[in-house]
């Protein structure tokens, strides 16, 4: 039940340099026709022009907004090269297309983000340029188009490196980097990205709880792929005490979200669940319904280890209605992969076999996705098994097991050895079926529903 190598160096690209303030200074200047002296009047010497004009001091906007005036032209413009018009105008843009995003409106998002990045470089405006891309990047994470992500937040990252970032902004950009890199399952590379996040928050000095929770939340799925479980327990404890002393549903709920999984993990299936629905409850209160529908879908998951298996049933039928009527067929897809779970293990082979077709189709073939693809196919192999249809459970055995390859799980494809052991045994094979057992064991499997 799914929650998600390059070089860990990431690619730097120098920050674009458009004019600065003290050219357009002078630009705007000769094009009145006026002197440095003009310019001064009597509240500035014609020196302190001068420093303006060759980048030696900044003046305060009180100062720009009187040489503005002087010059006849925008204030906003002569500070950073767009009018506040302009800007204001933007800003606007840009706020719709976040509130898409926070809606889920996933699609929507990434149209209203892709004008906006060409738009933001336009102004040279490094804040603005940051946030266009950042947004884009989040919005395109969303329906699948990770790579794209991962440029446009890789950019984000090296912009925000300006004097004019803080490190707690900076940290803010690396938070959805971090975050692409694991769902590409470059799990180390997202370890140290979200490491360095941590540090940049805690140099701040600036009160950044929430940031920090959230951080440690994703870092707590990197340990646990990592099969450092302690790191993991140690990572969701730290993010559940910062979430208490913000008042702020979202990062509660990714809080108790891991802190349901590090207890399913050891087997507190009663904790687990216990920390589930108050994850939920935070994100129903913000009306994430994507959060609530992969809650609600592992919460049926522990109910069926509970032993209720009619109230699990419902549940997954629940997860599946929020996932469809939200637009989110790969989030469908997990909770049909955990129908056919149900299906395989209460003895019904045939439907657990259509389920997990179903859910093959609906998550097609998403790289973020690559665990519970690999989850299905198993239950598949494991349905064909259980009616006979042994060369075709053993095509998805083969196909689980490239799929969790690419996690670099051994855990997981301790799994798919296991099935394929009971496959060999099936076939009168006891010495293969010997050795993918001892594999397994080895590896130490520990995958849970």
């Amino acid at each position: 039940m799914a929650i998600r190598e390059t070089d860990s160096r990431q690619t730097r690209r120098p920050l674009p340099q458009g004019p600065r303030l003290g050219d357009r200074l002078r630009q705007l200047r000769v094009a009145a026709g006026m002197t440095q002296s003009d310019l001064a009047g009597e509240r500035f010497s014609k020196e302190y022009v001068s420093q303006i004009e060759r980048g030696k001091t900044r003046p305060t906007r009180e100062t720009i907004e009187w040489l503005a005036a002087r010059l006849g032209v925008d204030a906003g413009f002569l500070a950073n090269g767009v009018a506040t018009d302009d800007r204001a105008k933007l800003e606007g843009a840009l706020t719709r297309a976040e509130a898409l995003y926070e809606a889920n409106r996933n699609e929507e998002a990434v149209a209203a983000f892709e004008p906006l990045v060409p738009a933001a470089r336009a102004t040279g405006v490094p804040e603005l340029e940051v946030r266009a891309l950042a947004g884009l990047g989040r919005a395109q994470m969303r329906v699948g188009g990770h790579r794209r992500a991962l440029e446009l937040l890789n950019e984000a990252r090296a912009l925000s490196e300006a004097e004019s970032f803080s490190d707690v902004e900076r940290a803010e950009v690396l938070l959805p980097l971090g975050v692409c890199r694991y769902q590409l399952n470059s799990v180390q590379t997202a370890v140290a990205i979200f490491n360095e996040a941590l540090a940049l928050a805690d140099r701040s000095g600036l009160p950044c709880d929430a940031l920090k929770s959230n951080l440690l939340s994703w870092r707590s799925r990197c340990w646990r792929r990592q099969r450092d479980y302690e790191a993991a327990r140690e990572d969701v404890e730290r993010a559940l005490e910062l979430a208490q002393g913000v008042d702020d549903p979202w990062t509660i709920g990714a809080a108790y979200f891991q802190a349901s999984l590090i207890a399913d993990r050891d087997g507190r299936w009663v904790l687990a669940r216990n920390y589930a629905e108050r994850a939920r409850e935070a994100y129903g209160q913000i009306a994430d319904t994507a959060h609530v529908g992969q809650l609600t879908n592992n919460l049926g998951g522990l109910n069926f280890l509970l032993g209720k298996t009619d109230a699990a049933v419902d549940l997954l039928k629940e997860a599946f209605k929020i996932a469809i009527d939200s637009g989110l067929e790969a989030d469908a897809g997990r909770a049909v992969s955990s129908l056919a779970q149900v299906h395989l293990r209460t003895g019904k082979p045939e439907q657990a076999e259509e389920q997990a077709r179903h859910a093959l189709q609906l998550l097609g073939g998403r790289e973020d996705y690559t665990d519970e693809v690999g989850n299905v196919q198993l239950v598949l192999g494991r349905a064909l098994l259980e009616q006979g249809r042994l060369d075709e459970a053993e095509q998805s055995f083969h196909a689980a097991e490239e799929s969790y390859a690419a996690l670099g799980s051994a855990s997981h494809r301790a799994a798919v050895w296991v099935a394929r052991g009971d496959l060999a045994a099936k076939r009168g094979d006891d010495r293969l079926a010997a050795s993918l057992y001892r594999s397994a064991a080895e590896a130490l499997q520990d995958v849970r529903f």
